[in-house]
This record gives structure tokens, sequence and C-alpha cells, in this order.
């Protein structure tokens, strides 16, 4: 029997059987890469043909308009009603400085919990972990009366004020970053600090020498995630935002479809065609160092 199974004969056949398994996976792999492609792919292509579309309709479109023009984009930059172009920048402004201010403010706890032993640092992570589990949309109604009273009292942290927006944004963002960014310096050896404090290097010139041109992959992944969250934030704006001209570029977008009696879907796709660039533009360049970052910390070396 042995002898039957160890023939040429039988070692072909269970070649051909192999080959065939690795080439209906590899065919079944590929197929639903593609289906997903096409899913993902096919809406944006969609948008972006509507906005070029001049008959401003979705209905009865095609993957590419017959007379393609930029006439829904003039319009849109030049509407006199709506300011696109000031809730654009609205965007901009809010997501660069609560970027700006959660990556400083994340690196700086994530190193102090990593590096540094002291009083309640093993209850504020497990503060931290709670906290994360409830949903933000739980605390609109805490977040929005807060704002309304600190109003009373100081203007620029009130209602329909972009310095309130960008506390609130920051405080929200930095809660499950601090730990990303401390199990990130925990793959730094210590061995590198002790090196630096034995040479006279202070705790700050550490950090700000050694460690932080290290922590460059977990750096740029906390800047996008941050920027891409706070730039498409649509609830929290739109509670706590109420003039025209401090509305960010997502909450202005609902105001072609809520305050227009007809539906004008050339001016719509068009807007979130544009508004769509600075998130491409950011992420594209840096996916590696978000993939890098994501799971760097991931495994303890």
């Amino acid at each position: 029997m042995e002898n039957t199974r160890n023939t040429p004969a039988s070692r072909t056949v269970l070649l051909d059987h192999l080959r065939t398994g690795t080439w209906v996976g590899y065919l079944t792999r590929y197929l639903i890469a593609g289906m997903l492609i096409v899913f993902a792919v096919a809406p944006a292509l969609w948008i972006v043909s509507a906005s070029l579309n001049p008959a401003k309709s979705l209905v009865g479109g095609t993957l590419w308009p017959e007379n393609p023009s930029f006439v829904n984009y003039r319009e849109l930059v030049t509407n006199d009603f709506f300011p696109y172009l000031t809730w654009f920048g609205n965007s901009l402004k809010i997501a660069t400085i609560t970027t700006l201010c959660t990556v400083t403010i994340t690196c700086l706890a994530g190193y102090s919990l990593s590096r540094f032993r002291f009083k309640g640092r093993h209850s504020f992570m497990i503060a931290i972990l709670i906290l994360n589990v409830f949903p933000a949309i739980l605390g609109m109604v805490a977040i929005f009366t807060t704002i309304q009273q600190l109003g009373l009292y100081v203007d620029a942290l009130g209602l329909d004020k972009h310095v309130s927006l960008i506390l609130i944004y920051t405080a929200g963002s930095m809660g499950i970053n601090v730990l990303m960014v401390k199990a990130y310096i925990d793959t730094i050896p210590v061995e590198l600090d002790e090196s630096a404090l034995v040479d006279g290097a202070s705790p700050w010139q550490t950090f700000r020498h050694i460690i932080l041109p290290i922590m460059t992959p977990i750096v740029i992944t906390i800047g996008v995630l941050t920027f891409i969250a706070a730039y498409g934030d649509f609830v929290i704006a739109r509670v706590l935002l109420k003039s025209s001209d401090q509305l960010t570029v997502m909450v202005g977008l609902m105001l072609f479809q809520t305050d227009r009696f007809d539906q004008d879907f050339g001016m719509i796709t068009a807007g979130a065609v544009l508004a769509a660039i600075p998130v491409i533009l950011i992420y594209i360049p840096l996916q590696r160092f978000v993939i890098d970052g994501l799971t760097a910390g991931s495994v303890k070396g």
C-alpha cells in the first residue's frame, strides 16, 4: 500500500490537486477584492461625474457626463448666499489647530505614563479606558449645557465659537491616543533614556532629541486620524455652531438641501469633491506611517 501511494502517478495527482486548490484560492480572493474595490470606488466616481454634469441632476446620469464642465464648481465658490470658501477655511483651521494640540498633549502624556512612575498612574489609565467605552454622542447634552454656561462668563468659550469646538475635539481625541503613544514608547528601550541621563541630558532633552524622532510613525498616525476626525465631524459642529460664517464645510453642505426649494445636486457634489481633497492629500502620502504607527505598539519589543 505504501509503495502504491508513493508512485510517481500518485504524486502527480496530489500536485495537480494542490495546484488546483491554489488557483481556486487565488481566484476567490481576487474576485472578493475586485468586488470590494468596485463598491468603494464606484460611488466616488459617480459623485465626481455628477459634479461635472451641467444638468445638475443625479437621475439619468452616467459614469462620465456627456458635456463635462466646471460650472458647478464656479457657482459653488461664487455663491453669495452660501459662503463655501469660508466654511472650507473654517474646517481647515479647526482641524489643523485641533491636530497640533492633540499631538502635543498626547505625546507628552504618553511619555510621562511610559517613563515615569507616580501616584495615580494606573488609575488614570483605567479611567481613560472606562471613558472610551461610552459613545461620545451620550455626552452631547452635557457638552451643550457646559459650553452654554461657559459662554456666560467667557465669550470665546461659548456657543457658536471655534475655540470651544477645538477644545471639545482635543479633549475627545486625547483618551485612546494617549494610550497608543504610551504603548509605542514602551517598545523603545529604556537604555536610551538612561544613556542620555548619564550624559547629563534632562528628561525634556531626552524626550525632545532622542524619543521624539523615534516616535515619528505614531505621531503622524495620531495627527492624520485626529485631522480626519475633526475635519469630517458633523454632529458636534451642528449642535454648537449657529452663524453661517462660523459653520464648517460638513455642516454647510447640509444647507444646500435644507435651505433651498430645489435640490441642486451639482453644487452639492462639487462641494463634496472639494471637501474630500484635503483628506486625500494628507492620507495618501502618509498612509505608510499610519499603518506602521497602528501596528508597532501592538507587540512590545
